[in-house]
């Protein structure tokens, strides 16, 4: 997204620095994000989604909420898709908020997306239909996954673990898991600290 240059080395994207990319362009076009907390505007939940593409139809948008996995909890309100969110409108949950944030993505089809600790605040139930939405968007990405809860990052091609800033191990998740290292570690910790919640 280039709210920070880098201070050593260089992100590169197709082969061109990132400095030399217009960062407009770059937000618009390129990236997407759905973080911990997304906005939502004070207007209907047809708009917020279409906020990530302005000139998609209001089909491309139903679709969109379709394959994040929002479209029935959106119909169930007495307006449906015109229904207003926000400060005079109607209160949503994380997981709801959520949703309708991946739709935004999904209906913008950024080339790299990025997910900023997008389910750490999720009830179970929440992660669930969040997580299956995500698969959906994800599917011929780059997606850069940012999370403490391992269960969101088990799936991905490489993983980079960090402990205070520097990269510790590098690794798929079951070869992270047969070195018994960093990331083994707190794999089990979070498998125990799940096991004796129940």
């Amino acid at each position: 997204m280039r709210f920070y240059d880098v201070n050593s080395g260089s992100i590169i994207i197709d082969g061109v620095d990132i400095k030399e990319i217009d960062q407009t362009w770059l937000r618009k076009k390129v990236i997407g994000l759905i973080n911990q907390e997304p906005i939502l505007f004070a207007m209907s939940i047809l708009e917020n989604i279409r906020y990530g593409k302005p000139e998609a139809t209001d089909m491309e948008v139903i679709e969109a909420a379709k394959i994040a996995n929002a479209d029935s909890f959106i119909t169930s309100f007495p307006n449906g898709y015109n229904t207003i969110v926000g400060e005079r409108g109607i209160t949503v949950s994380g997981g709801q908020k959520q949703r309708i944030a991946i739709a935004r993505a999904i209906l913008k089809n950024p080339a790299i997306l990025i997910l900023d600790e997008a389910t750490s605040a999720l009830d179970t139930e929440s992660e669930m239909h969040v997580q299956s939405a995500l698969e959906s968007v994800t599917k011929g990405k780059t997606v850069l996954v940012i999370a403490h809860r391992l269960s969101t990052v088990k799936n991905a091609d490489v993983i980079v673990v960090l402990n205070k800033g520097e990269i510790v191990e590098v690794g798929d998740h079951n070869t992270l898991l047969k070195k018994k290292g960093f990331y083994w570690n707190l794999m089990n910790q979070q498998t125990s600290d799940k096991a004796s919640a129940a």
